[in-house]
């Protein structure tokens, strides 16, 4: 049988309704140091109030950032055992 690896994706939002903002931040837990992704919603003053929809946008975008970053971290990992530069396509 293989081995199992668990990570975990922290994520953590926060609206600021005076701005008609969401943040969302998404913390990836490994055996790694902390990869860290961000994304914001904002909502138009002429839509209406939906917390829920800029719940799912910010975290969509840290989420998407923070697989960009992952993917940046093994390039660089495949680099060092190659000596060569590595693009990784998502």
């Amino acid at each position: 049988m293989g081995l199992t690896r668990t990570w975990t994706v922290e994520i953590t939002i926060n609206e600021h309704e005076d701005e008609g903002r969401t943040h969302a931040a998404a913390v990836l837990h490994s055996m790694r140091p902390l990869l860290r992704g961000e994304g914001d919603a904002h909502r138009s003053p002429r839509d209406r109030e939906v917390p829920e929809i800029g719940d799912e946008l910010a975290t969509a975008r840290a989420l998407a950032d923070l697989a960009y970053k992952l993917l940046d971290v093994a390039a660089g990992d495949i680099e060092q055992f190659t000596h060569r530069p590595v693009h990784l396509r998502s």
